[in-house]
C-alpha cells in the first residue's frame, strides 16, 4: 500500500511539469563529446545572459597570438592574410564567435608585429619601413587609435 501512495505521488509531481524533458545517459554523452572537441587548457563554461545559453570561453586560444584582444577580451590579436586578395590586416581570433575587431596593415614594404600593446588602445605595436633607405617607424596598428592622429 505504501509503494502505491508514493507512486502516485511522484506521478502527480511528473504530471505537473509541462516541459519535462527525460535525461537519458545517450544524451549526457553525446552533450560531453561535443563541449569536449572545444576544451584546451584555458577553458570553461560560462551561462550568457544575452544569448541566454551557455557560452563556452577562452578556449583554442592561438599560439601566435599578440596581444589579448581589447574588445571581446577572450581572443587574440593576430595577423591575417587573406585568401582572396592577399592583403594583410590584424584580426580577432574570436571572430567566429562574434568579435569583429579588424584593422587594416600595410600592404607594401617590410613589417614586424610586435607584442607590446599600445598605451592608449592595447592593440599591438608594429614596426615597419617602406625602402631600405629608411629608418624603422613604430606605430599602432590601430587605424582608429589616437597616437596615430597626426597633430598639426
Amino acid at each position: 500500500m505504501k509503494e502505491n501512495i508514493s507512486q502516485v505521488i511522484v506521478l502527480k509531481k511528473r504530471s505537473g511539469l509541462r516541459n519535462f524533458v527525460r535525461i537519458t545517459n545517450k544524451k549526457v554523452v553525446r552533450i560531453r563529446e561535443e563541449i569536449h572537441q572545444y576544451y584546451d587548457n584555458n577553458g570553461y563554461l560560462s551561462w550568457s545572459g544575452r544569448k541566454k545559453k551557455y557560452v563556452i570561453l577562452g578556449t583554442n586560444t592561438p599560439p601566435n597570438g599578440l596581444v589579448k584582444c581589447p574588445e571581446c577580451r577572450i581572443g587574440k590579436i593576430l595577423v591575417i592574410r587573406s585568401r582572396q586578395t592577399r592583403k594583410r590586416f590584424m584580426g580577432c581570433s574570436n571572430y567566429h564567435n562574434g568579435c569583429r575587431a579588424s584593422s587594416p596593415l600595410i600592404q607594401k614594404g617590410m613589417m614586424y608585429a610586435t607584442r607590446i600593446p599600445c598605451k592608449s588602445c592595447c592593440w599591438p605595436m608594429i614596426v615597419f619601413r617602406y625602402s631600405m633607405k629608411q629608418k624603422w617607424t613604430r606605430q599602432c596598428c590601430n587605424i582608429r587609435c589616437s597616437s596615430r592622429i597626426i597633430k598639426s
